[in-house]
């Protein structure tokens, strides 16, 4: 009996050195090369913004469209180009055993959809044209005592009246929902501000792609933030992707001062 009891604890413990060794095999992060092409002339893409949105580290191809990128399996890579079409890619355990791995980005000429163009006809004729004019679905409201004309709160769905309301009196709560429910990804914020590569590539960019993969919220969001933080709609539309980085960081700091 003693000795059947010695040799479980003798399997019990091989099996979690061996589960020891396989989580650490998965986790573990390596130096990850690879190429960069262009999918119509198989061409290699010099100075293709590789991100990896997991670790929050960037780098950039070569003249031979090469890169080098710290990366564990599961990690997600980004590759961004200005005229191409973004590239997300999951990192699995072959392509880092194997290596010479190969991305290929897509021109937006040919990524494009086919897209139908309507433009509205004008004929002159007031009666006529008036009904032509494109109505927009949005609730506007307006509140006795405030300086704005209206507000807009979306379609006109269940509730919309009341979300408006409350994202006009209620900035904390408002906060609270965007940022109190991605943690991690604020914490992101941080790293992003730390890496060069990834703020010379966030300067360089208006379009809130990049940004929007590393921290996870989607364009509408970033822009409620920072409307909430009392940016205005100027800066939000014409600032950098680096300068909104840095205008949400700073709204981040105020939203963390509130829940003391």
């Amino acid at each position: 009996m003693i000795r059947l009891h010695q040799h479980l604890i003798v399997l019990l413990t091989c099996l979690s050195l061996f589960f020891q060794a396989q989580a650490q095999e998965v986790s573990t992060t390596e130096p990850f090369k690879a190429k960069v092409l262009n999918e119509t002339n198989n061409r290699p893409m010099e100075s293709v913004h590789v991100v990896n949105l997991t670790q929050v580290i960037g780098t950039t191809t070569d003249a031979k469209g090469m890169f080098e990128i710290p990366a564990a399996v599961d990690d997600t890579l980004y590759f961004s180009y200005l005229g191409y079409k973004p590239l997300k890619v999951p990192v699995s355990a072959d392509m880092i055993k194997f290596g010479n791995n190969t991305f290929k980005l897509t021109e937006l000429a040919f990524a494009l959809e086919e897209i139908i163009i309507r433009p509205y006809q004008l004929t002159g004729y007031l009666d006529i044209d008036a009904k032509n004019v494109p109505i927009n679905p949005a609730g506007r409201y307006s509140i006795s005592g405030l300086p704005n004309s209206g507000y807009e709160a979306g379609n006109q769905g269940r509730g919309a009246f009341s979300k408006a309301v409350g994202a006009l009196f209620n900035p904390a709560d408002f906060l609270h929902n965007l940022f109190g429910k991605n943690p991690q990804q604020m914490r992101k914020l941080k790293q992003m501000r730390a890496d060069d590569e990834i703020k010379n590539l966030l300067a360089a960019k208006f379009d809130r792609e990049v940004l929007s993969q590393l921290l996870n919220l989607n364009r509408v969001d970033i822009e409620e933030i920072l409307r909430n933080c009392n940016y205005s709609d100027v800066f939000i539309k014409e600032s950098n992707d680096l300068q909104i980085l840095e205008a949400i960081s700073s709204c981040y700091e105020e939203y963390k001062i509130l829940q003391l």
